[in-house]
């Protein structure tokens, strides 16, 4: 059953991600006119919604029958309802399965532009924030409570931020802003997003640190290898250094690079190549920081071991 709940813990963080950071970037950091005339992501976030409401109804189901000891008594009217209305991580699931299945109704009516995306980012952030309720920061008890599930809150709309927006880029380069003709936009892009990525690199890391100071504990971080939890959270963090070198890649070499490339059609393929590739490879560190992350929220923090 553990898998299953690593498997069905990512799908929503990933429908998480795409569903705040892939809007926030067209809301804001796609050009007025291009903004409001894309279409195409609305296949790739309805997938991302759909996916998200049935992951989180699939995982209540299956946190139910964690706590009530089999699958037949989860599916109990009154097991079910218990852990859905009265204990903060069902509500959690139910928010985050309302609002995905809300921002799927929207994809479906709205008509394309920037108000649109706005709308979208807002429920997006809403989903997002919900995962604070189904992860470790929710058992923090006492004067702390509050404190962590706010920064678990704002890692997960950093996380989105910066990991949604990546997609969106990487979707670009995939599309007719990947060649000759869409080059500038693509461009004015990358250099919008600069500091969009840079605040998330910050929130994430300040937040990181708060959330460690609660499941590790800063006396306890020279014994981290000797807990399973430790050492994902070692994976995690080299993970996150890799994406940091790409993207500061991107942002100091490859970005520059095509906005001198620009007017050369023999060098600007090559430019759009070779983002094309980096961000392709962010992409993947991106997808396996999340499953680490997956399986550190089945993992006790040694905080909790003591």
């Amino acid at each position: 059953m553990e898998t299953t709940v690593v498997l069905l813990r990512l799908g929503q963080y990933i429908g998480a991600v795409l569903l705040f950071g892939v809007p926030l970037f067209f809301a804001f950091r796609m050009p007025m006119s291009d903004a409001a005339a894309e279409r195409w992501p609305r296949t790739t976030l309805l997938v991302a919604a759909v996916a998200t409401v049935l992951a989180a109804l699939a995982n209540l189901v299956v946190q139910t029958a964690v706590m009530a000891g089999s699958l037949t008594e989860a599916l109990k009217p009154e097991s079910l309802s218990y852990v859905a209305f009265g204990t903060g991580l069902g509500v959690g699931f139910l928010v985050r399965a309302a609002m995905a299945l809300l921002a799927a109704v929207l994809l479906i009516s709205l008509k394309p532009g920037r108000g649109g995306w706005i709308v979208l980012t807002v429920v997006g952030a809403v989903v997002s924030a919900s995962l604070a309720w189904t992860g470790h920061g929710a058992a923090t008890e006492g004067a702390g409570r509050w404190p962590h599930l706010i920064a678990d809150v704002v890692h997960a709309l950093a996380a989105g931020l910066w990991l949604g927006s990546l997609v969106a880029l990487f979707l670009m380069l995939r599309t007719r802003h990947g060649h000759a003709a869409g080059a500038p936009v693509t461009h004015a892009a990358l250099e919008g997003f600069a500091g969009l990525g840079t605040l998330a690199v910050v929130l994430l890391t300040i937040t990181g640190l708060v959330n460690s100071a609660y499941l590790i504990g800063f006396s306890r971080l020279g014994s981290l290898l000797t807990t399973p939890y430790g050492v994902l959270l070692i994976l995690k963090l080299v993970l996150f250094a890799g994406m940091l070198a790409l993207a500061a890649s991107n942002r100091f070499v490859l970005t520059p690079h095509l906005g001198s490339a620009l007017e050369d059609d023999h060098a600007r393929p090559l430019a759009l190549r070779r983002l094309r590739r980096s961000l392709a490879l962010e992409t993947v560190l991106a997808a396996l920081l999340l499953l680490i992350v997956a399986i550190m929220g089945t993992q006790a923090p040694p905080a909790a071991m003591m």
